[in-house]
C-alpha cells in the first residue's frame, strides 16, 4: 500500500533549510531528523535559491509565471474548442449554399 502524500507549509520549508544552515547538519542528518527524504530538501533549497521569497507560495497561491501559463493553457484549449466548433458546421454551410443556388 502506497503512503499518502504529506504536504507541508512555507515555514516548515523554510525552518528545514535554516536547520541546516543555521546548525551547519547535512542534507541527509536534517531529513533523518524530520522524516523527509533527502531529495526533497534539495529541491526546496534550488526553489528557495531560485524563486527567492516568493518561494513556496502555498496552496492556490501561483508564480506570476505559473499563472500566465495556466492562462494560455485556458486559451488555448477555449481556441481550440471554436475552432473545432466551426470544422464541423462548415461542411452545413457549403451544402445550404448548394441547395440555394439549385433553387
Amino acid at each position: 500500500m502506497s503512503k499518502s502524500r504529506r504536504r507541508f507549509t512555507a515555514e516548515f520549508k523554510r525552518e528545514a533549510l535554516q536547520l541546516m544552515q543555521r546548525e551547519g547538519l547535512s542534507q541527509a542528518e536534517v531529513a533523518r531528523r524530520l522524516d523527509l527524504d533527502p531529495g526533497t530538501l534539495r529541491t526546496w533549497e534550488r526553489q528557495l535559491k531560485l524563486q527567492g521569497e516568493q518561494a513556496f507560495p502555498g496552496k492556490g497561491q501561483q508564480t506570476p509565471i505559473e499563472e500566465e501559463n495556466r492562462r494560455l493553457r485556458e486559451e488555448t484549449r477555449r481556441l481550440t474548442m471554436e475552432r473545432d466548433i466551426l470544422k464541423k458546421r462548415r461542411p452545413s454551410l457549403r451544402r445550404s449554399r448548394i441547395e440555394i443556388l439549385l433553387y
